[in-house]
């Protein structure tokens, strides 16, 4: 059966790329940070002990940091296919560090294609690679944007994503590797980060309706995206590799929503006026704002079949309704005098 590298498996797309890879008979390695925490939440439910001879799912300490442990991680799986989602992918915590995120979301996807470049070449064969791009990287370019839009990238990480697909494509016709990049747009899920503007709304939207938050602080409420589900966008990850050759796909809904929408919908859900909670804080503003993204997939549709089955009303009810379930049982620790241990999700 095919062999899967995933760097940034625990994340939100690397936790449903690894389950829709298994599902399909794939071995799957994945990278993963060494902390002194366990940061394995988003894939504990298919791990399996790597003593058990029926496991299809391996984690490696690894880092985009660190070119040496790619290589030797790369030598070690001899994988078929490599999608490279590791990154630093907070649009504004990019402006506070800027220098790690260039290193980690660029320099790392040139680490990561220098080590298998040199592993297929010594070994003859060939290895297909995904690159996650990102719809920030059209920032200031008016929707919609499909493949032939301009680049206009507003923020560090916006910048690092368009370093990476460039030397993608230069790779790519270089060496004549098989590599796909997917600018993907805004893709959501109960597995988001909480730091998130979507999963932190969610979040506080279940909070509030159990009385453990009183109110929401937001930056830009007017921003407008094209949210998709991330567990759709990870097939079309796939789909690419699929493909005889490799190629450069937008992947997104076509709709495009303001924060403020998604406000009102996520309150709506638990029978809330969003109006009643939500406040402005302008420290959660960009220093460049990136103001609408709507992608064009009919790229994506016409080559490869690919559609989008979740639509933001289905989106946004399954993220409350997760999140709804957790202050629950938020409620109950605190009623049981466990009540300290509560986070405040407005920082």
């Amino acid at each position: 059966m095919p062999t899967a590298l995933i760097t940034g498996i625990t994340g939100q797309d690397g936790s449903y790329l690894a389950e829709f890879l298994l599902g399909k008979g794939y071995d799957v390695h994945g990278i993963i940070r060494r902390a002194s925490t366990f940061n394995t939440d988003r894939i504990d439910h298919i791990y399996a002990d790597p003593h058990d001879r029926k496991a299809k799912l391996f984690l490696h300490y690894g880092d985009l940091a660190d070119g040496t442990g790619l290589r030797r991680i790369i030598e070690s799986v001899r994988p078929d296919e490599v999608y490279n989602l590791g990154a630093q992918s907070h649009v504004r915590v990019s402006f506070d560090q800027p220098e790690y995120t260039a290193d980690v979301d660029f320099t790392g996807t040139l680490r990561l294609l220098e080590a298998v470049r040199d592993y297929a070449g010594n070994n003859g064969t060939k290895v297909k690679m995904y690159q996650a791009g990102s719809s920030e990287m059209f920032g200031a370019t008016p929707p919609p944007q499909n493949e032939a839009a301009a680049f206009y990238p507003r923020s560090p990480y916006a910048v690092a994503k368009v370093a990476s697909h460039w030397i993608c494509v230069n790779y790519r016709e270089a060496y004549d590797m098989f590599i796909c990049n997917g600018i993907l747009f805004n893709h959501e899920s109960p597995r988001r980060g909480e730091t998130f503007v979507t999963r932190k709304i969610t979040r506080a939207v279940g909070r509030i309706k159990m009385g453990l938050q009183e109110k929401l602080f937001l930056g830009n409420l007017d921003a407008q995206r094209d949210w998709g589900f991330a567990g759709d966008y990870v097939e079309a990850m796939w789909g690419m590799l699929q493909q005889p050759g490799p190629d450069d796909f937008v992947v997104a809904t076509g709709e495009m929503h303001s924060v403020c929408e998604f406000c009102e919908a996520a309150f709506a859900q638990v029978d809330l006026n969003w109006k009643d909670y939500v406040e402005f804080d302008e420290r959660y503003l960009r220093p460049t704002e990136v103001d609408a993204l709507r992608g064009d997939s009919s790229k994506m549709q016409k080559q490869l079949g690919w559609k989008p089955r979740v639509g933001f009303p289905e989106l946004v009810r399954m993220m409350v309704e997760h999140d709804l379930d957790l202050a629950k049982q938020e409620r109950l620790l605190h009623d049981a005098g466990h009540g300290a241990g509560l986070r405040s999700l407005n920082t």
